[in-house]
């Protein structure tokens, strides 16, 4: 057993030793885009946490009388897909070359980005 001190200490340590050598070692002045870094990498994971949630809350064997009735499976089902496609957009924009992205936008009938 570790005495509940010690754990809280080597815990926050955990999470702050780490942020604090990364703005030591980037600086000051990229604080801004490692905020946006970790926000992007938090809302890629927000799909994966919502689908099961949404699956597992929408069961009435599971769940019994504390099923999601029906208008929450509708705004539960039509955020999670938002936000997968969302992710998909990011993904594409980010990763996929401007000429390729212009000629997927168009196939699709969206306008191209600039």
């Amino acid at each position: 057993r570790i005495t509940p001190w010690l754990r809280r200490l080597i815990t926050r340590l955990i999470a702050v030793v780490p942020a604090v050598l990364v703005i030591g070692i980037l600086g000051e002045g990229k604080t801004t885009e490692l905020l946006i870094a970790s926000q992007v990498c938090l809302s890629m994971q927000l799909g994966f946490a919502v689908w099961p949630l949404m699956r597992f809350t929408s069961e009435r064997a599971k769940m019994g009388e504390f099923v999601n009735p029906l208008w929450i499976k509708i705004l539960g089902w039509t955020a999670a897909g938002v936000i997968i496609l969302l992710n998909i957009k990011l993904l594409l924009d980010t990763f996929l070359p401007a000429a390729v992205l212009k000629t997927l936008y168009g196939a699709l009938g969206f306008p191209a980005p600039e």
